[in-house]
């Protein structure tokens, strides 16, 4: 039986939309939601019956704020809005950041705030459950007045128009809903508004990147424990002394994981028993992933909070029956956090290129060239260290902020707006070239702890990430085509197995 969700509008976790995305867990609105919904209609209702001059209920957008709209013509003006908006270019978003949008409206409109009736909200709810997923291209939103094009899109399909996948299959939207057993809407005073206007999009792509950047960051300390398990590396450095006296949170994580993932390791050595010091990408490795740590547990506060506020315009309080425009669409509280996820992420992957280029490179290593025994003849892992720096050279293009630029829009009336939606896309790109290039030094890893001679004890954590690792990637005798080796390596990543295998070992400890 899947899992369900109920939906408050306040209590959202980053685990329950990713498994709305990606598992298909059931979505259930709460009583209290509805009744809040209900409610906030009722003074939306009561606005259009008054001809109260309220911001998109009464007048039109943007530039056009000042032009009033009579009570006739307020269903036209939010259908107009829909189909005049949706202009997203580029591929279509992956089917679980369109559910991760879809939901994170539903969790918007829970809140009571936006004006809506319950018929579209329960409409939304019933696409989630029903497997109706819009298709959504992801370009064409400059974070403000939130993700305007993408979210029109998402509302396409609701009215019987644009596309949406239903059963593996991309149909017109009104077929779509209809094979679905679920009738289209019409919009009245506001919803079209209420529907668009948001950072739902953004949110979405980037708090699925972080939801993945968690999982990474773990694997990039088991990736970096190999390592330091191949070079023998010094475990002096990882002293709990050492880093009590520089009490960043993230680096004493990090060194205390290492130390548990190396438990028991013959293969590490202390200062002076064969070097004294390991070059920075193994000895530095708390400082840096630990840097990284604390950049993602940020993002992580930011994204927990905006899963659950309102990012509406206008803000419907019922208490005093008004309607107050501002500007709760702005992306740039998620703009700012998603460029330094990706700048966050970004860097894993650079120190994990280094832990490579140590690893085959016989000069720093001490291993065969490349990894490989009768070099020459065979390449090994030469090409492998070029396509991680190509990943990595990527990444420090992507990792510029998108945050920082600003183009003017709707006439001057938008004069700023954030690119939270590039940054959180960016972001995303970052995180997959990133976990490509950790699955590659995993690979490397365990080809060189072979050419050890596997004469040592491995460590708590290491033995049975290595053991997986073997089990899709066998060792490397002689060349052969390596990228099915490195799809392998990735898919253990992507399907968490690697960790959990990795998790179950360390027991009580937690990664």
């Amino acid at each position: 039986m899947k899992m369900q969700i109920l939906i408050t509008g306040n209590s959202l976790t980053l685990e329950e939309l990713a498994a709305v995305c990606r598992e298909d867990a059931k979505v259930v609105l709460s009583q209290e939601a509805k009744e809040r919904i209900a409610e906030s209609r009722q003074v939306v209702d009561s606005l259009v019956a008054d001809g109260t001059k309220v911001y998109g209920i009464t007048t039109g957008f943007g530039k056009f704020s000042d032009v009033t709209i009579t009570n006739e013509e307020c269903k036209l003006l939010q259908k107009n809005l829909i189909i005049t908006h949706a202009v997203g270019a580029g591929d279509p978003f992956p089917r679980d950041v369109a559910r991760g949008i879809m939901l994170l409206r539903v969790n918007n409109l829970a809140k009571g705030f936006s004006g809506v009736r319950p018929i579209l909200v329960e409409t939304l709810i019933e696409m989630l459950n029903r497997g109706v997923t819009p298709v959504i291209p992801e370009k064409g939103s400059l974070g403000a007045s939130g993700d305007l094009a993408p979210l029109s899109h998402m509302v396409l399909p609701m009215l019987g128009l644009g596309k949406a996948e239903y059963q593996g299959e991309i149909l017109p939207g009104d077929v779509a809903m209809e094979r679905a057993g679920i009738p289209t809407v019409e919009l009245v005073a506001k919803e079209g508004l209420a529907l668009i206007n948001g950072t739902q999009a953004m949110t979405s792509v980037g708090a699925l990147a972080l939801f993945d950047a968690i999982d990474l960051l773990k694997t990039a300390d088991i990736a970096a424990a190999l390592s330091f398990e191949a070079n023998r590396g010094v475990i002096d450095a990882l002293d709990p002394r050492l880093h009590a006296v520089r009490a960043h949170e993230g680096q004493n994580k990090t060194a205390a994981n290492l130390r548990a993932l190396l438990s028991g390791s013959d293969n590490v050595t202390r200062q002076g028993q064969i070097r004294v010091q390991d070059g920075y990408s193994l000895r530095c490795v708390p400082q840096v992933h630990g840097a990284s740590h604390d950049a993602i547990d940020y993002v992580r506060q930011k994204v927990e909070i905006e899963i659950n506020s309102v990012t509406d315009n206008p803000i419907i309080f019922k208490e005093d029956r008004v309607g107050i425009s501002g500007g709760n669409f702005h992306g740039q509280p998620m703009a700012l956090p998603f460029d330094f996820l990706g700048i966050a992420v970004s860097e894993l992957a650079n120190i994990s290129e280094r832990r490579i280029e140590r690893l085959v490179n016989p000069s720093l290593g001490g291993f065969p060239a490349f990894l490989v025994k009768n070099g020459g003849l065979n390449s090994g892992f030469m090409i492998v260290q070029y396509a991680a720096a190509a990943l990595v050279s990527e990444n420090k293009v992507l990792a510029h902020p998108a945050s920082v630029d600003s183009i003017p829009s709707s006439a001057g009336q938008e004069d700023h707006v954030s690119m939270g939606t590039i940054a959180a896309r960016k972001a995303a790109d970052i995180l997959k070239n990133a976990r490509r290039v950790v699955a590659m030094e995993l690979m490397c890893a365990c080809q060189a702890i072979d050419l050890l001679g596997g004469q040592y004890k491995m460590g708590l954590g290491t033995a049975p990430a290595y053991r997986m690792i073997r089990q899709v990637c066998p060792m490397l005798e002689d060349d052969r085509p390596l990228y099915e080796d490195i799809n392998n390596c990735e898919a253990v990543l992507i399907d968490r197995s690697l960790l959990a295998n990795v998790e179950e070992a360390l027991g009580s400890y937690t990664l």
